[in-house]
């Protein structure tokens, strides 16, 4: 499987309001505030778990992965450090889910499927239209990016 992680070299822009309602958690994760997931041309937002998971995703941000197709339901990459896991049986896993299979497997789901794997949550991508499309069939380059 070939995985890059490399540094954005774009970062989304946002104004000084959007920036003025940023609100964090006690976990240091901003509330509310999204986290842009972007595949092309296609941009979408991201709103992270109040949990360890995704502070240390949150972390390692802006990154760009190429990611991998997987069961004709979800993208994959492996990360080179693991994040802190809690995983649990999420039983219905919803479009626009993402995920941390084991301790270093980052998973953008953009089928809604049943599943009996254990999972930490990452966070959701609020408004997944157009998901699959931007995702395509292949193994897509996805970058992730603060506001």
């Amino acid at each position: 499987m070939g995985i890059a992680l490399a540094l954005s070299a774009a970062a989304a822009g946002r104004s000084d309001d959007e920036s003025s309602k940023r609100c964090l958690t006690p976990t240091g994760v901003p509330k509310e505030t999204p986290v842009w997931m972007t595949v092309g041309t296609a941009r979408f937002p991201v709103i992270l778990e109040d949990n360890p998971t995704a502070t240390a995703f949150a972390q390692l941000l802006p990154a760009t992965f190429d990611m991998t197709e997987l069961n004709g339901n979800e993208k994959l990459v492996r990360l080179p450090h693991n994040l802190p896991s809690k995983p649990m049986l999420p039983g219905t896993i919803r479009t626009g889910d993402i995920l941390l299979y084991g301790d270093n497997t980052v998973v953008v789901f953009y089928e809604t499927f049943q599943s009996s794997y254990r999972y930490t949550r990452i966070g959701r991508i609020s408004n997944p239209d157009g998901l699959a499309k931007a995702l395509g069939r292949g193994n897509p380059r996805v970058s992730f990016a603060a506001p």
